[in-house]
C-alpha cells in the first residue's frame, strides 16, 4: 500500500475567525493583538494586513505604522481553541483516526487506506475527492477556508499546503517531486533554520536544486544530519505521524543567590534563556506557538504568564522580546525576584511557511 498524507492548514486562522464572527471586518486588514497605542504584539494578521508586511510577534506599534488602516482586535484564545476543536472533529470524521494535530489550525492525516491505486501517483490522485470534501465541509459548517496539501510523506504534504494559499489544494506527485523541489530555497526544507541556511549558502547551496546536484559530503556543512538533508532534497521522508497527545515544552530558569529586581540583570538572564531555548529548538528542528514567563518572589509566591501567536517562533530574539513584553504587561517585577524563567510550548516541526508560487499541481 502506498502512503498518502494530507496536510491541512487553516487560512489566517485567528483573523479569519474574527472576520467570520464580525461581518463588518470582512475584507478589511484585521490585526489580532493589542492596539498600537499600547505596548503589545501581533498574535495574527489577516491576508489583507499581511500585504502590508504585518506578521505575528511583531510589535503592535510597528504593525500600526505599516498598516495605518488596520483594525486591531483583542485576541479571544478561548474562541480559537473552541473553533480548533470543532474543526479537528470534522477532520477525524472525514479522514479517520490517523490524525496528527500539530497546532490549533494544522493537522496531518494518513489516508493511505482510503486512497488506494495501482501506482503511487494513482493513490495520491484518489485522495483529491476526500480533500475537496474536507475543505467543503469546513467551509459549510464552520464558514472558514482551509488549504490542503497531498503527497506521499509529511515533508512534501506540508510544502504542498504552503504552496497555494489561501483556500488552495495542491498535489505533489511522486513523478514530479524532484522538479517541484528544485527552485525552492533551502530554507523550505524541514529542519533548515537560520544557521543551517547560512552554512549552506556559504558553500553556494541556496536552492534545493543546489542540494540535489551537490557532489560533496553534506556532513562537512551540517554534521551528521547531512544524509537526511540529502534525502529531503529529493523529497524522501519516512517519518511516521505522531499520534500521541503528549504536551511538549522547553524551558530555562535561573534562581538568584540574592533576590533582585535589577532590570539589566533580569534582561541578561532572559537573553541567555532565550538563546538556550532557541538552541534546543534548532537541535530538535522545532518551533513554538506559545511563550511563557515564570517568576518567583522571596516568599515563594510563583506566577506564570503566557502569550500564543499564530505563526510559530524559533529565533532567540523573538522569544526574548515576548518574554520581556509579558513581564512588562503583567507588571511582574514590582518587587525583587528569587527566580525568573522563560519557556515555550505548542511545539511543531519547524518549516518555512512562505513559498514562491511558481509551480501549481
Amino acid at each position: 500500500m502506498h502512503r498518502v498524507i494530507l496536510h491541512l492548514d487553516m487560512d489566517a486562522f485567528y483573523a479569519s475567525v474574527e472576520q467570520r464572527d464580525n461581518p463588518a471586518l470582512a475584507g478589511r486588514p484585521v490585526i489580532v493583538g493589542a492596539p498600537p497605542t499600547q505596548r503589545g504584539v501581533v498574535a495574527a494578521a489577516s491576508y489583507e494586513a499581511r500585504k502590508f508586511g504585518v506578521r505575528s510577534a511583531m510589535p503592535s506599534v510597528t504593525a500600526g505604522r505599516l498598516c495605518p488602516d488596520g483594525v486591531f482586535v483583542r485576541p479571544r484564545m478561548e474562541a480559537y481553541r473552541a473553533e480548533s476543536h470543532a474543526i479537528m472533529d470534522l477532520v477525524r470524521q472525514s479522514a479517520g483516526e490517523l490524525v496528527q494535530q500539530v497546532s490549533v489550525d494544522e493537522a496531518y492525516m494518513d489516508v493511505s487506506a482510503q486512497a488506494q491505486g495501482a501506482a503511487a501517483d494513482a493513490s495520491l490522485a484518489c485522495a483529491l475527492p476526500l480533500a475537496r470534501r474536507l475543505k467543503q465541509v469546513i467551509r459549510t459548517q464552520r464558514q472558514l477556508t482551509a488549504t490542503v496539501g497531498i503527497a506521499a510523506n509529511k515533508l512534501l504534504a506540508k510544502l504542498a499546503s504552503d504552496f497555494q494559499k489561501p483556500d488552495g489544494l495542491t498535489l505533489i506527485r511522486e513523478a514530479e517531486k524532484v522538479a517541484f523541489l528544485r527552485p525552492l530555497p533551502v530554507r523550505s526544507l524541514h529542519g533548515v533554520g537560520e544557521v543551517t541556511e547560512k552554512n549552506l549558502s556559504g558553500a553556494g547551496l541556496r536552492t534545493v536544486g543546489d542540494l540535489q546536484d551537490y557532489r560533496g559530503d553534506l556532513r562537512a556543512l551540517v554534521g551528521s544530519w547531512g544524509p537526511e538533508l540529502k534525502r529531503f532534497a529529493f523529497g524522501e521522508d519516512d517519518r511516521a505521524l505522531d499520534l500521541g497527545d503528549e504536551v511538549k515544552s522547553i524551558s530555562s530558569e535561573n534562581t538568584f543567590l540574592r533576590d533582585t529586581e535589577d532590570r539589566p540583570t533580569l534582561r541578561a538572564c532572559l537573553e541567555e534563556q532565550a538563546a538556550d531555548i532557541a538552541g534546543k529548538l534548532a537541535r530538535y528542528r522545532l518551533a513554538a506557538f506559545t511563550v511563557q514567563v515564570k517568576v518567583r518572589y522571596g516568599d515563594f509566591t510563583t506566577l506564570t504568564r503566557q502569550i500564543s501567536v499564530e505563526e510559530p517562533l524559533h529565533e532567540a530574539r523573538e522569544i526574548y522580546r515576548l518574554g520581556c513584553w509579558l513581564l512588562a504587561r503583567e507588571k511582574l517585577v514590582h518587587r525583587p525576584l528569587r527566580l525568573i524563567g522563560l519557556g515555550v510550548s505548542g511545539l511543531i516541526e519547524a518549516q518555512a511557511r512562505q513559498l514562491p508560487l511558481e509551480f501549481v499541481a
